[in-house]
């Protein structure tokens, strides 16, 4: 019977050891793996981030511009770009938490800041357009060119106004110029959406409202809609875009390599004539006008 149970025991010991060196085996293999992925990767900055995240404006978008331009960034680097289209100032929020790597956006004021906050490397000018009064009915012809004057007769005769009420570029813009006028616009007459471009323009389109807008959101929306420019080409109604890319020091998950490489794409000479063109077989004449600096 002592031998039987020795018999046993050894036994139990080899099978204990045999389990235990597989263990170590597999393992081993596992991070001989790993390891190779990661030391591939590292060589090859194209493989070791394969997306990055632009927070935009809701007007890049809905002109499809950045359809019409990102493959091409995507098919020179292997990067592909996942677009998140929201108010200007959401996107700057989302490049302060670090849930964006590059930002497009269009307010000069709060992208200068955020740069100087710490939250961005650079700001660089990228392209403009400019922002219009939309309406179903004209404005006396005084206003034809006076942004100021329109706001102001809007004002005294409650005329219905859809506000894109979300903070953005263009909400930044509309209160702006509200605020130049001493005005606080309240009342039924005076709609705040809180939605982005395209839907504000639709909504203006079926209340018969007046509502502000980018040139280029309007243009490629302008067939299904009955509303017409009743402002335009006035001193304050420049719609300047900028691009940022977004800093490790407040962030440091962000990829700022790939995030750069996005920031020199679309300043390229290259890039800078497919928005150039952009829109005019379709429309007429270009939505943006670029004017990135050499």
């Amino acid at each position: 019977m002592i031998k039987s149970l020795s018999s046993r025991i050894t036994a139990l010991l080899l099978l204990i050891a045999l389990i235990a060196l597989t263990g170590c085996v597999n393992k081993a293999v596992l991070n001989d793996d790993s390891a190779n992925e990661v030391n591939t990767n590292a060589n090859d900055p194209a493989k070791a981030v394969q997306s990055i995240v632009l927070a935009t404006t809701t007007s890049t978008d809905h002109t499809g511009l950045l359809d019409a331009i990102i493959p091409d960034f995507t098919e020179k680097t292997g990067i592909e770009v996942k677009v998140v289209a929201v108010g200007t100032g959401q996107a700057l929020e989302m490049g302060k938490t670090g849930e964006a790597d590059v930002l497009l956006v269009h307010a000069k004021a709060s992208e200068v800041a955020f740069v100087e906050d710490g939250y961005g490397i650079e700001r660089f000018d990228v392209m403009y357009n400019d922002f219009v009064l939309l309406g179903a009915e004209p404005l006396p012809e005084v206003y034809k060119q006076d942004i100021n004057g329109a706001f102001q007769y809007l004002y005294d005769e409650s005329k219905r106004f859809v506000s894109r009420g979300d903070d953005s570029g263009t909400h930044k813009k509309e209160l702006a110029v509200w605020k130049n006028l001493g005005l606080d616009p309240q009342g039924s007459w005076y709609i705040s959406a809180g939605k982005g471009m395209g839907e504000v323009l639709q909504m203006a389109n079926e209340m018969q409202a007046y509502a502000l807008s980018d040139r280029g959101t309007y243009l490629s929306m302008k067939e299904n809609l009955d509303l017409e420019v009743v402002v335009e080409k006035s001193s304050e109604l420049l719609n300047q875009y900028g691009v940022i890319a977004v800093n490790t020091e407040k962030n440091p998950a962000v990829h700022l390599a790939e995030a750069q490489q996005f920031v020199d794409w679309i300043l390229s000479k290259e890039t800078q004539e497919k928005i150039r063109t952009f829109g005019v077989d379709q429309f007429g004449q270009p939505l943006f006008v670029p004017n990135a600096k050499e």
